[in-house]
C-alpha cells in the first residue's frame, strides 16, 4: 500500500492535501508532515494544504488558498477523515485521482488506494510509517515537529490505549530530529486567560451519575459570555477526565444552529453510539451532533446505559 502510494505522488507534478473539518493535531500533523515529507523529497512538485483554519493550532501549519482550476490534473490525498462528509473543502473530488489515508473504522469507503490501518494510533504513525519503510527517502524537522504532534495528539501524549510498540517507534525516529519539543508542548497546552476561566466553571458545573457517566452542557450565551467560541470551548472535554469512579465522559458545546457532543471513554466503545447521533470515530474518543437539549439528554441516557 505505502509502495502504491508513493509510486502515484511520483506521477503528479501537483498534489492537494485535505483533512477533516475541525481538524485536531493529527489532522494537521498528518496533512502537514506528508505535504513538508512529498517537498522534502519532491521538490519540484506544488503541493498544497487546504481546510479552513484553526485559530487554536496555527502555530503547527497554516493553510493555502487556491483556484478551483488548480486541481486539473492533480493528485488528492485525503488524511484522517472517515466519511466524505467530514471532508474540509468539499473539492476534494475535482482532482485527478483521489486518495484516502486514515485510522479511524471505515464507515464511508472511498478512494483508491484507501489506506486504512484501525490498529494505528493516528494517521500521522501512518505517514511516518512511509519515511521508515523507504530509506531513501529524507525527513526535516518540520515534518518530524507535525508527524509527532499528530501521533502526541491522539495518543494523548501517549495515554491511550491505542499505543502500541509501533508508535514508540515511530516517536523515537521523529524526534531523533531537531525541533523544538518544549515549545511545542508550551504552544500545544497553552489556555488563554478566558479558557482557564471557563475551565474552572466546567469543573464547578460538571455532572457525575451513579453509572460513571459524566457530562456538562455549555450554552452559546454561557461560552459568549468568557468571550470564546464553540471550538475553544470543546477543547476542555478532558479536563475532569481524572476524576474517580469516571467511566465515560460527554462536554456539549452550544453553537449557531447545533450541539457539538465531544464523547470519550475509559471503558465501553463510544463510536457507535456517536454514529447514531451524527457522528463517529474511535472506540475510546468520538464525536457527535445533536440538535436541542432534549437530543442531548438522551445522547446522555444512552451513555448511561453503556456504562452500567
Amino acid at each position: 500500500m505505502i509502495d502504491e502510494l508513493v509510486n502515484l505522488i511520483k506521477q503528479y507534478e501537483t498534489i492537494i492535501i485535505h483533512r477533516h473539518v475541525r481538524p485536531d493535531p493529527d489532522a494537521l500533523g498528518s496533512q502537514g508532515g506528508l505535504a513538508c515529507l512529498i517537498r522534502d523529497n519532491f521538490p519540484g512538485k506544488a503541493i498544497y494544504l487546504v481546510g479552513e483554519e484553526s485559530e487554536s493550532l496555527r502555530f503547527l501549519i497554516q493553510m493555502d488558498q487556491i483556484d478551483d482550476a488548480v486541481y486539473k490534473d492533480a493528485l488528492v490525498i485525503v488524511c484522517d477523515t472517515a466519511n466524505r462528509e467530514r471532508i474540509s473543502d468539499d473539492r476534494y473530488e475535482s482532482g485527478a485521482h483521489l486518495i484516502k489515508i486514515d485510522h479511524h473504522p471505515i464507515v464511508d469507503s472511498y478512494g483508491k488506494p484507501e489506506w486504512v490501518n484501525t490498529q494505528s494510533s493516528s494517521t500521522s504513525e501512518m505517514i511516518a510509517s512511509i519515511y521508515r519503510s523507504h530509506p531513501e527517502l529524507t525527513m526535516t524537522q518540520d515534518a518530524a515537529r507535525l508527524l509527532f504532534a499528530g501521533i502526541v495528539g491522539d495518543t494523548g501524549r501517549f495515554q491511550f490505549s491505542n499505543v502500541t510498540s509501533e508508535t514508540f517507534l515511530a516517536a523515537s525516529e521523529l524526534v531523533k530530529l531537531p525541533f523544538d519539543r518544549q515549545s511545542f508542548f508550551n504552544q500545544l497546552y497553552q489556555r488563554s486567560l478566558k479558557q482557564a476561566r471557563l475551565n474552572g466553571y466546567v469543573l464547578e458545573h460538571f455532572s457525575l451519575t451513579d453509572e460513571g457517566v459524566g457530562f456538562v452542557k455549555l450554552s452559546q450565551d454561557l461560552i459568549h459570555s468568557y468571550e470564546l467560541n464553540a471550538s475553544d470551548a470543546s477543547a476542555l472535554v478532558n479536563c475532569f477526565s481524572n476524576v474517580e469512579h469516571l467511566k465515560a465522559w460527554v462536554l456539549f458545546s452550544e453553537e449557531d444552529q447545533v450541539i457539538r457532543a465531544r464523547v470519550r471513554s475509559k471503558g465501553p466503545s463510544i463510536n457507535e453510539l456517536a454514529a447514531k447521533y451524527n457522528g463517529g470515530g474511535h472506540p475510546m474518543a468520538s464525536g457527535a451532533t445533536v440538535k436541542s437539549w432534549e437530543e442531548a439528554d438522551q445522547l446522555i441516557a444512552d451513555l448511561r446505559k453503556l456504562c452500567k
